[in-house]
């Protein structure tokens, strides 16, 4: 794991290696991901990636889609962009609603839901900038239950960010989804790693 920005072929696990080893690595990257999430209000969950969790991801589509080695290109290619470069946060958030009918009703008027992303520390709002190269609200105004956000930061508000005790706090300024959250510190001092 030298370059915890850019997962290539050879960090990938041959397919029965990683099949004979997959509960152990599915629960230690378990672990990692219980300190990279966290909740805004009652729908959307927000799960922060790192080169672990992408690691996993790639293993997981490879090991579920059988597509060997030749798969793996195509899943790098789709994953790395989600890794975070040294000077991001980069988020999955699931708009998570078990009833379908409410999920319906809800996702109808949360159009446009990734371009109100925000993550406040030290007084600076960092925007959150949707994944480039995925639309994640129709025309129709209907968003997706999964999107991708990248939140860059500068210098002095990575410093702010990795002050312990820092308040930041997550959330999004849209219409019908004006909530936020004071990231736990757990989170806060785990994310700190993502930088640099």
């Amino acid at each position: 794991m030298a370059n915890k920005h850019v997962l290539t072929e050879a960090d990938i696990l041959p397919a029965a290696e990683y099949a004979r080893t997959r509960p152990d690595w599915r629960r230690k990257i378990s672990a990692i991901k219980k300190e990279r999430r966290v909740e805004v209000g009652p729908y959307v969950t927000f799960y922060f990636e790192c080169w672990e969790t992408m690691w996993l991801q790639v293993q997981e589509m490879v090991h579920i889609e059988k597509g060997g080695a030749e798969q793996v290109p195509g899943e790098l290619e789709a994953y790395n962009p989600l890794i975070p470069n040294g000077s991001e946060l980069n988020a999955t958030f699931m708009i998570e609603i078990d009833d379908p009918f409410r999920r319906k009703r809800v996702l109808d008027g949360l159009g446009g839901i990734e371009e109100t992303a925000f993550i406040r520390v030290g007084g600076e709002t960092i925007a959150g900038v949707a994944e480039a190269d995925q639309d994640r609200t129709r025309e129709d105004g209907k968003a997706s239950s999964v999107q991708f956000v990248h939140f860059t930061f500068t210098p002095d508000q990575i410093a702010a960010f990795g002050s312990p005790g820092a308040e930041v706090v997550l959330g999004f300024s849209h219409k019908n989804y004006g909530h936020m959250t004071v990231m736990p510190e757990v989170v806060r001092a785990r994310l700190t790693g993502d930088f640099g």
